[in-house]
This record gives C-alpha cells, structure tokens and sequence, in this order.
C-alpha cells in the first residue's frame, strides 16, 4: 500500500478513529466530561445529538447511530427487545449487541473490543470496528479533537482515485506521490530562528508561512526536526527540552511546539513526520550548557566521543531502548504520520572507542566489531519498528541513509560508485536487511548528487536503490538536494537539475516520492527552482 495512499471500494460508512492516548475518566458515565469531538464527512461537519466518546484504556472511540443512518445513507435498524443493531449496506450486513462483545459480518463472528452501548437514549457504536469491516479512510488530530472522514475514491469505474487526489485539498498531489521537505531545527537552521527566542507568537507565525511557502511549492508532507540533539521540541518526561526553542536547553516554552505544528500541517491537508535524529548527544563536546536531565548528564557511560560531537553508544543495550522510548513518547502521545530517522548511527569519521563495549555486551559472540556494530544497529531498527506498528500500525516509520550503500569495488552487488564513504562500511548501517526483513515502511537515500556526477551518479543510485526495494512492502522516496544548486559540483549550474531527476523519477515505479534538503534552500528559491517545482507538479500525471 502506497504511502499516504489507501484504496478501496467506495462504502459510505463512517471509519474509525485511530487508538487515542487522552486521560479520560470512565465508560459512558464519563462522556460528558470528555472535550467535545467534532466529526467531519468529507470537509462537511456532521451534528450529532450525542458527541462522539473515547472509551479509556480501551482507546475506543463511540459514536451514535445516527452518524451512519443519517449520514451515510445506511439501512440502519434497532431491536429494543433484544438490544441488537443491524447495519446493511451494499450486500454487507453487520449486527451488534449490547453487552456482547463479538459481532456478526455476513453470518460470520468477529469480536469487538467493546459492545454497542446505550447513553441518553442514544445507540453508541464503535466506530473502530465499522472502518475494519468496511475499509474506509479517517484521521484524528489530537489537538483539536476531530475526527475526518472521507469517503474512498477507489471504484471499479476509476480505480486510482485515491485520498491524496483531493481537490479540497491545495497540498494534494495528482499523481499520487509524496511531496516533503525536511525541516532542520539543529542550529536554528530552518525553524525556529534564534531571533524567535522566547518569542513563542513569532516562532508560529515563522512556522505558518513556511507551510504556506512549502505548500504553494507543490509539497504535501513536511519532516521535522523533533530530536536535535537528545533533546526535544515537545514537553518530555525522559529528555530536555530543545535549546533551539528558547536559547537555553531545558528552558520551558509557553506551548507545545510539536502540537502545534501537527495541527497547522494537517489543516492543509498535508503529512507531519516526526524527524529523530537517533543517537547524536552532542553537536559539540561541552558540557557546560546541557540541562541536568540530559542524557550526557545522566549517564556519561553511554556517551562516546568521536571528532567534535558526542554520540549514544548503540553497543549498550540500554541506551538503545532508551532511544525508542523517546520516539515513543512521540507516537503514542501524537497525532503523527510517521516517524524519521536520519542517517546518525555510528560516525562516518573519527575513532568510536567502544572496544570495552564490544567485549561487554557480544552475547551473540559476533566475531568482529564491525559485524557486531551492524548488529547493534539492527537490533534498534527492528525493535523500534515493533514498537511503533504495535502502538500505531497506520505510523509509518522510515528511514533516510546515506545515498551509497557499498561501492561495486568492495561488493558486487553495491552500486556502481566511487563514494570515499558508505552506509554499510562507514556508518554501520545495514540498510539492505532492514528492506529485504521489511522493518520498515519505507528507504528514503539521499542521493545528494547530480545526473552528470560520475563518482555517484543519480540515475544509477535510484536504479540500485529501486532494485533493493523491487518485491517487498518497503517503498521507495528520494532526496535531494537543493542546497547544492549553484555550488561547483558537477551539474548543479541550473534548477532544471532537479526537475530531470523528478521527470528520471517518473519513470522508476518502485519511487513513491521525493523529499528535498531542506526547507530554507527551497524557500530560497536557488537558480529559480520554485516556478519550476509548481509548474512540475502542476501538471505530473502517473
């Protein structure tokens, strides 16, 4: 399944609202203390009698009948006597009871996490188990306490419609690929400035009209920057705030930056993907500066020193959990589309001394370090990939290495490169296992290089990285690299380098979109890009 993409035959039944982490008292007694939950069909607000509920621990989500009758347009029927609800629709027929936690689908049993309930004289119905059955597309966001519906596009007539073919939707794209920027928050260097300093109006405004630049680009999808540094841009109970909010790590903002910034990317339709940068410490060596929580502070062991920064050592198994229960404080406490890992795992350069490491923690009794790093590494992205499907499966958790992943001089199924380094030999990061063991969702490389440059040559790069990809669940999205126009390097001399890697694109099927490094160098508009990224997308077709 296509990222941000799902199809389906058109049912016009309501879906469910994904699993919600919202401190709520209990059951129906408690709905009423509940924030109200608005619902929304196709941009179109549907009015209940009785508000929409969230069952605690459950994290199930009820509401009233009445949205699918009215609503919908299903033959709906209740039964007093004997507490059944009976939904038909399009040759599908569904039945529920009060106080029975199984239904009937065509005759069948399915079981339900809860049964219909009966509040205020209303019949509620878990709307979870309604969008199972009948594969329909909804979203919530969590900080405005709304849930979107929208009916499928996908019909025997014109089977590629799909969600992200929305012309209600200015960030949408028509040919069904995602369109990102990243957003580097490290030094300041996209969002937020460093003059927005304990400015929090200021550094939303800055946030608003990036979006807004970014969208009038053509993107659909942005990838923020959330851990810098171990630290964070949204209130954390195991790492500090972010120094690139307020001038001072630890310094409390006076909102959450991260809520914020989900609600104003997904009021324009498009993606926010929560960007980590795994096992960077340090953007420095000091000390000084760092606030008593951080992990530098609170356990020097874990941290190894290597040229100027200071990194998690990913052969102590704790410090990696560690790790994956930032992130998942993350997924399980927002409304994220997914979760991004940039290329930080071991260095690239510099001595990582972690032979004591490697003798302490081998259980597996790897042979050598190298292999053992690896090992590490993919220890991490396995686990961390179970904990992000097993809280939220619709999360999409990817990937984005370096754009060479060994040269065809040192194995002969690399790439046909010269790169001075690569994933595999440099960073110790066995990209190939995490797509052939499907561990993650999707790769995206950053091919940072032009078609003309023969030491890394684009097309050959996204042809190898396709044929990784090619058979398996993982998709394929590129990066690129923008900030390299008008540099010396080979064949960034005009913008249209960058429209003929798009156009090269369009003709590689395994590639289901790109992302761009990063947000300033787009909104710089280098050699005129811009004009030209919205003519592209204006009229790119499959």
């Amino acid at each position: 399944m296509s990222l941000m993409m799902y199809r389906g035959k058109r049912f016009w039944f309501v879906a469910l609202c994904f699993c919600l982490l919202i401190p709520l008292l209990n059951n129906s007694a408690h709905a009423a203390t509940q924030p109200k939950i608005g619902i929304y069909l196709d941009g179109k607000k549907i009015e209940t009698d009785v508000p929409p509920y969230i069952i605690p621990k459950l994290n199930v989500t009820m509401v009233p009948l009445s949205v699918i009758s009215k609503n919908l347009g299903a033959n709906v029927n209740w039964s007093q006597s004997d507490k059944t609800v009976t939904i038909r629709h399009e040759g599908r027929l569904l039945s529920m009871t009060i106080g029975q936690n199984y239904a009937l689908v065509g005759g069948q049993r399915v079981d339900l996490e809860t049964s219909v309930q009966a509040i205020g004289g209303r019949t509620m119905v878990p709307l979870r188990f309604v969008s199972n059955q009948l594969n329909l597309l909804v979203t919530w966001y969590q900080s405005s306490q709304t849930i979107m519906l929208q009916s499928q596009g996908g019909s025997e007539e014109n089977p590629q419609e799909n969600p992200r073919e929305n012309p209600q939707n200015p960030g949408s794209s028509t040919d069904g690929s995602l369109r990102g920027a990243w957003v580097s928050t490290v030094y300041n260097l996209d969002w937020p400035s460093d003059k927005s300093y304990g400015k929090s109006e200021q550094q939303k405004q800055d946030y608003i009209q990036m979006l807004d630049d970014l969208q009038g680009m053509g993107m659909n999808a942005v990838f923020v920057q959330v851990r810098p540094s171990a630290d964070s841009f949204y209130p954390s109970a195991l790492v500090p705030w972010s120094k690139y909010l307020q001038g001072k790590q630890g310094a409390e903002p006076d909102y959450d930056p991260l809520a914020f910034m989900i609600e104003e990317t997904h009021k324009r339709g498009m993606e926010f993907h929560a960007w980590f940068n795994p096992f960077r410490a340090t953007v420095d060596a000091k000390t000084d500066g760092l606030a008593p929580n951080h992990v530098a502070i609170t356990h020097p062991d874990w941290i190894v020193k290597s040229g100027s920064k200071t990194y998690i050592n990913p052969g102590i198994p704790e410090a990696r959990q560690h790790i994956i229960d930032t992130i998942m404080e993350v997924v399980n406490g927002y409304a994220i589309d997914g979760v991004h890992l940039d290329d930080y795992f071991y260095p690239s350069d510099g001595v990582f001394a972690d032979d004591a490491t490697y003798m302490a923690n081998n259980s597996n009794g790897i042979g050598n370090k190298a292999d053992w790093r690896r090992d590490n590494i993919n220890q991490f992205v396995k686990s961390l990939g179970e904990s992000i499907h097993r809280a939220k499966p619709f999360v999409r958790f990817g990937i984005s290495p370096f754009g060479v992943w060994r040269n065809q001089s040192v194995d002969p199924t690399g790439s046909d490169t010269k790169a001075g380094v690569t994933t595999y030999d440099n960073m110790y990061a066995d990209v190939r296992t995490w797509i052939k063991q499907e561990w993650i969702d999707y790769v995206a490389p950053q091919i940072y290089w032009s078609l003309s440059f023969k030491v890394a040559q684009y097309d050959k790069l996204v042809d190898w990285w396709a044929n990784e990809v090619r058979g398996t669940n993982v998709e394929l999205l590129v990066g690129h690299a923008p900030y390299k126009l008008g540099t010396k390097e080979a064949g960034w001399n005009a913008a249209q380098e960058i429209i003929d890697q798009l156009n090269y694109n369009r003709n590689v099927p395994e590639v289901k979109g790109d992302i761009f490094f990063s947000a300033k160098d787009l909104r710089k508009n280098p050699l005129g890009l811009v004009p030209l990224l919205q003519s592209y997308y204006q009229t790119a077709r499959p």
